[in-house]
């Protein structure tokens, strides 16, 4: 399976079909719940048509998307994270998020981090955002810590709730 790229501790790679039941647990954690939104997946099944619809979907039509984190040590999947292009933003976005097991470890700054320099080097986007519940103490934190910078407070169009938007340009 392809590598998207590789850190000290990580590999991200395309989300497969066979990624359904890590996805479905990772959806349904409720910090997931809490700050993403419920994506209302029950079955591996509906994990299966999430991925083909989302994720691969995002592979086929821009040439990124979501990717599953996966440890360098035994290759399991521990979260996800990658670029997301959203109709409502003008530029593309980068998601992270990690099962409760392995948060806590730097996982999520090491991968983000990694991320947007394969977004800026790879992809050649001059401009990836991002967006957080501010609730969500962590992630804020995180995305300040890879250099993005507050924009605004605005209201998601698809949840209903305002968010933080944050902002990172790249100059060579």
């Amino acid at each position: 399976m392809k590598i998207i790229l590789s850190t000290e501790r990580l590999l991200l790679k395309p989300i497969i079909k066979q990624d359904a039941a890590f996805i479905l647990k990772l959806v349904n954690s409720p910090l997931y719940i809490q700050f993403i939104g419920d994506r209302k997946l029950k079955t591996v099944k509906e994990a299966e048509d999430f991925i083909k619809n989302g994720p691969q979907k995002s592979y086929n039509e821009n040439g990124y998307g979501l990717y599953c984190v996966r440890a360098k040590e035994d290759h399991l999947p521990i979260g996800v994270c990658g670029l997301l292009k959203r109709d409502f933003l003008p530029h593309p976005d980068i998601g992270f998020a990690f099962l409760p097991e392995a948060m806590g470890r730097g996982y999520a700054y090491e991968i983000a981090a990694a991320t947007l320099e394969y977004a800026h080097h790879a992809l050649k986007l001059n401009t990836v955002l991002a967006f957080a519940d501010p609730a969500n103490e962590r992630s804020v934190k995180l995305l300040e810590k890879t250099g993005m910078q507050f924009q605004k407070h605005f209201k998601h169009p698809d949840e209903g709730k305002e968010v933080v938007l944050y902002f990172k340009k790249f100059s060579d």
